[in-house]
């Protein structure tokens, strides 16, 4: 059993359509050394703790193969890399964040398994309470459907808006927005990018692994949480691998004893197997 890590190549969307047999060639499941008949198998991450648990499956992961930890700066590449075959597997999404990704891009990626759900929150480096929101307020918020989805109904939830009735919340649009007596001004921006309106925004929605650069959690800093397990953060592979024995050696890592000590040590996560 063994984990090696390495820097992410930059790989942008152009990877999708401009991979060919060559460039795929030694990539998903090469051998890890072909004397050792040892396998190995290159899964995406983002950020921390989803890498962290990528290194605690590469110890536990069975004989015969190996992970590799291959860190990709944001979410849109981590995807387009597994799309093309360029790494094996990722682990830094929910489910309904990778369905847009494969209607939007003609892809065929499949959550496999869930492995943790994470509080996510409303922030103000201003505000002590969400009663304080003053008129006309700035709101960052995630530009992809479902998250905005989401944030949109954790503030429909406590009230500070009012979305059309009879909508799917989980659906829901800025254009879903049928009550705002504050007259919040959204402002919608990549997960990745949220840290920077803190400074600015009167409110910022934001994953915990990443408001944690700015000193922050759920727990001792969020005005508004929330922890939904359609959320969990998944295991992802090419839907035409998601029966192979390399997948299921994945799975029986990441669900691993190693894996749960590294989630019970975090407390903005839990145990989602």
């Amino acid at each position: 059993m063994s984990f090696r890590s390495v820097r992410a190549r930059l790989v942008t969307a152009a990877v999708a359509t401009l991979a060919t047999a060559g460039l795929l060639a030694g990539c998903a499941g090469s051998p890890g050394d072909a004397d050792s008949g040892v396998t190995t198998l290159r899964v995406g991450a983002v950020t921390a703790p989803a890498t962290d648990i990528v290194e605690a499956a590469g110890a536990a992961i069975s004989d015969g193969y190996e992970i590799e930890l291959v860190p990709v700066s944001d979410y849109v590449t981590v995807n387009n890399m597994l799309a093309a075959g360029d790494i094996d597997a990722n682990f830094s999404q929910h489910e309904p964040y990778m369905q847009e990704f494969n209607e939007k891009n003609g892809a065929s990626l499949e959550a496999v398994q869930p492995i943790y759900n994470f509080v996510i929150a409303f922030y103000s480096k201003t505000l002590t309470d969400i009663d304080q929101l003053p008129d006309g307020a700035t709101v960052a918020i995630p530009n992809d459907s479902s998250n905005t989805a989401r944030a949109l109904k954790l503030l429909a939830d406590a009230g500070v808006i009012g979305l059309t009735p009879g909508i799917d919340p989980y659906t829901a649009t800025l254009d879903d927005v049928s009550e705002n007596p504050k007259n919040l001004q959204f402002l919608s921006l990549e997960i990745n990018q949220l840290n920077t309106a803190y400074d600015e925004a009167d409110l910022v929605f934001q994953w915990p692994s990443h408001i944690a650069a700015l000193g922050l959690t759920p727990q001792d800093d969020g005005l508004l949480t929330e922890l939904d397990d359609r959320f969990a953060l998944q295991l992802v592979v090419p839907s035409a691998e998601a029966d192979s024995p390399a997948t299921k050696a994945l799975i029986d890592a990441f669900t691993s004893d190693e894996v749960r000590k590294v989630i019970e040590g975090n407390e903005t996560i839990e145990a989602a197997f």
